[in-house]
């Protein structure tokens, strides 16, 4: 797994964690709400006090609204899990991704133990980091990471293949704790946290994004696995 001082800037990687213990980390529908919102104000470097936010009058849309200043990386796609999240990242400044994951980390385990009414490490350790190093690898990636929910409805999906493309589909639309639907064309305010511009334009034909998610929902187990990710 990559350190820190392997990151470079200009560079896409693949960040990933789980729950200490595989344990669930989002256990409610504001947890999910609270994680997002911190993807999109921990990206900065200005300090983050979502509490004082509210305090102000804000709510939770405005939230993405905030003036960032200086962002510390860009982010092309991210979801969350029941246990685990994956982000795809791009380092834009020195020790960027790693300011931004310890400011994440921190603030998410502090809100989360705080609400849950339990102490200790939140986290299985320090985040895990891997390059995307090939321009195919990179484009994998959006598929790789937009997939993830359809674990929920068939877990054995990527071993046996898929039950019922239509109705795997329609999970992913309906999911909301990733950026599926911002690269689907919905107008929500939560697309704040994505910097599309930063990354290769892959999508910029019509339906070239449905056609990458359904061409990896019929192909192999094996081959969308590929041992390069874990989660």
């Amino acid at each position: 797994m990559l350190k820190d001082n392997s990151i470079a800037v200009d560079e896409y990687y693949h960040i990933y964690n789980r729950g200490t213990e595989k344990r669930v980390i989002y256990k409610t529908k504001s947890d999910y709400d609270r994680f997002m919102a911190l993807l999109y104000l921990c990206n900065s470097t200005n300090p983050v006090s979502i509490k004082d936010e509210y305090k102000a009058g804000k709510k939770y849309d405005d939230l993405f609204l905030i003036d960032r200043n200086k962002v510390l990386v860009d982010i092309g796609a991210y979801v969350l899990m029941p246990n685990h999240f994956h982000i795809l990242i791009k380092e834009v400044n020195e020790g960027g991704i790693s300011q931004f994951m310890k400011k994440l980390s921190t603030g998410y385990s502090m809100y989360f133990n705080k609400k849950h009414d339990r102490t200790g490490v939140l986290f299985e350790g320090r985040y895990k980091a891997k390059r995307a190093d090939t321009d195919e690898y990179l484009k994998y990636l959006f598929s790789y990471i937009h997939l993830n929910p359809i674990k929920l409805i068939e877990p054995e999906w990527k071993e046996t293949g898929i039950k019922n493309r239509n109705e795997a589909l329609k999970h992913l639309q309906e999911y909301k704790y990733s950026s599926y639907l911002d690269y689907q064309g919905v107008n929500r305010v939560v697309s704040n946290v994505l910097s599309k511009d930063s990354f290769p334009q892959y999508f910029l034909e019509e339906n070239s994004f449905n056609d990458q998610i359904t061409h990896w929902l019929d192909y192999s187990s094996a081959n969308l696995s590929r041992g390069r990710t874990s989660g």
